[in-house]
């Protein structure tokens, strides 16, 4: 049985291990890696966490940050640079779903709870270009390219979901 829910600390565990099994050091194509201290940090952070268990094993997870941070990471400074959003605007991601959960349409539930938790404020997110999935994925849930940028030789899409409705939710997630 699958369960999606806001995070909870004792959810870090999984998470961590999620993560760093799809960190660029073991072949994945997340940006960075998320050992358990930098995932604590993320949790305590006070912006929603959102994760997938199926039978107790973490499955998925989708964390958010405010895009007002005092030293962000250089691939979210990079982002921010490229497009700061609105007024309400929120850093989107990491996102990561177990390989065995893939195109089962786990980010588009996952994005549903965190659209929910942060009352429809702009989300804000890099891929870098050549994930194709995950900006074939992402384009799905109704975002959209709003800016580009390069970081040390790695060219990323910069998509947001202003003006997304809900109505849009149902459209492509009926």
């Amino acid at each position: 049985m699958l369960q999606i829910r806001l995070a909870s600390p004792d959810d870090l565990d999984g998470i961590a291990a999620l993560l760093q099994a799809n960190a660029p050091s073991r072949g994945g194509s997340l940006t960075g890696e998320f050992p358990s201290d930098k995932v604590a940090a993320m949790l305590r952070s006070g912006m929603p966490v959102v994760a997938a268990l199926r039978d107790g094993r973490v499955v998925g997870a989708l964390f958010s940050s405010a895009a007002a941070q005092p030293s962000p990471p250089p691939p979210v400074a990079a982002m921010l640079r490229a497009w700061p959003g609105g007024p309400d605007a929120y850093v989107y991601g990491p996102v990561c779903v177990a390989a065995s959960e893939r195109g089962q349409g786990l980010p588009a539930r996952l994005y549903a709870v965190l659209r929910d938790s942060l009352l429809g404020a702009e989300a804000i997110l890099f891929i870098r270009r050549d994930n194709a999935a995950s900006l074939r994925a992402h384009q799905r849930l109704g975002m959209r390219e709003v800016a580009a940028f390069a970081l040390d030789g790695v060219d990323y899409a910069v998509l947001s979901d202003a003006g997304h409705s809900k109505a849009e939710d149902l459209e492509h997630n009926p």
